[in-house]
């Protein structure tokens, strides 16, 4: 089937990590998290995938243009980004009179859900949480089809919430010029809902399924796909170096003596790590990325051109590329009270529902020798610390 992805936001809630680069081109486990979406589509059955890019749409283009996915690939530019309605309308001229898929480019799908789902269709898919006052929450009808969706409701109708994977029939194409909705958007649901006045929408449930909106998600992001790799090791491997678990050690990455590696792990091309490092938990380092002497590297993404030095421990963390911390930085990720951690989300401290919770490093971040950083700590892009500071707030 026909499938639209959405890569075109912004991210402004995974912010400072999508400062110049869209949320979709993240790193999951050795690729860009909108990667997975597409290829999890297409092994449950899209048959062409047209991409809707927007914001920093170079990278996604260049990435898909380069890659080998076996379907054919079309780009679509939404210059006004209004909407998930209008990401849509943007990509309706490239489908064909048929039915069509939408997944969001920014989540995480099991091929076996997406395949009930394409064979269901028009259908949207659901997933069931504990929380669903939080999300677009699905009303079904006395036989159990979509009524609607509730944006965040006080009163939730049920606890099935919107996954953001649709089918939608063919007419929907022409049904895709939405009023603006209380935030200025036309959206997706809407159309949604247009449809459910002319057709049966089955509501399909999803058994796995993760929205990756903000930065700790991108921590369970990798949890995921890095619990999924087998162990190829292609790089260089020091005989005193031990590897336990499913690790990837890509071609061009060396492992120097006394490290140890207790997977699952993926580690780049071009990475370095040791002597004498310890890296576990499901941690990724990225192309070029090092760790050096004596550093432990505990369940995190270290992207592209970062390095941790020598004698320093990252955790449960998240940094960006280029990122630089002198000798000695330690990021705490626990609380004393052991109660959730929390960042700061668009303005506003967010529990993360995680007791261990490290650091958010922008690009271009560089940390003075012997810098303390406490646990829940955001430092946007191209913020510096200077030797020996104990950093306990937002830079």
């Amino acid at each position: 089937m026909q499938t639209v992805v959405l890569a075109a936001g912004e991210g402004t809630r995974m912010r400072p990590l999508t400062a110049d680069r869209p949320k979709p081109m993240l790193p999951v486990a050795g690729k860009p998290l909108v990667a997975h979406t597409v290829e999890t589509a297409i092994e449950a059955g899209a048959s062409r995938i047209v991409l809707v890019v927007g914001y920093e749409a170079e990278a996604v283009r260049a990435y898909f243009q380069d890659a080998e996915i076996g379907v054919p690939v079309t780009f679509v530019s939404q210059e006004r980004r209004r909407g998930t309605a209008d990401a849509v309308a943007a990509a309706a001229p490239e489908l064909d009179d048929g039915p069509f898929a939408v997944l969001n480019g920014d989540a995480l799908y099991e091929a076996d859900d997406l395949r009930t789902l394409l064979e269901a269709g028009p259908a949207v898919g659901s997933y069931r949480v504990d929380n669903p006052s939080e999300y677009g929450v699905l009303a079904r009808d006395e036989r159990g089809y979509l009524e609607g969706v509730i944006e965040k409701p006080a009163d939730p109708p049920s606890n099935l919430i919107n996954t953001g994977a649709y089918v939608f029939p063919a007419s929907s194409r022409e049904r895709l010029d939405v009023p603006e909705s209380e935030r200025g958007e036309r959206e997706l649901t809407d159309v949604l809902q247009r449809a459910c006045e002319s057709v049966d929408v089955e509501v399909v449930p999803v058994e796995r399924w993760l929205d990756v909106g903000r930065p700790w998600e991108l921590l369970e992001a990798n949890e995921w796909k890095l619990a999924e790799l087998e162990t190829g090791v292609r790089g260089s491997v020091h005989p005193d170096a031990t590897i336990t678990g499913d690790v990837v050690i890509e071609e061009g990455a060396e492992i120097e003596p006394g490290v140890v590696i207790e997977g699952p792990a993926y580690v780049s091309s071009g990475a370095t790590v040791g002597p004498n490092a310890y890296v576990r938990g499901a941690t990724y380092l990225g192309p070029n990325a090092k760790v050096g002497h004596a550093v432990e590297v505990k369940n995190s993404v270290l992207d592209s051109g970062s390095s941790v030095g020598h004698l320093s421990y990252l955790g449960d963390s998240v940094v960006g590329r280029e990122v630089n911390f002198g000798a000695g930085t330690d990021v705490a990720n626990l609380r004393h009270d052991g109660e959730p951690i929390e960042l700061t989300v668009k303005g506003e401290r967010v529990s993360t529902g995680r007791r261990k919770f490290g650091v958010v490093c922008g690009d271009r971040v560089k940390t003075g020798i012997d810098t303390s950083i406490d646990a829940g700590v955001r430092l946007d892009a191209d913020t510096t610390t200077g030797p020996g500071e104990t950093v306990t707030r937002d830079r």
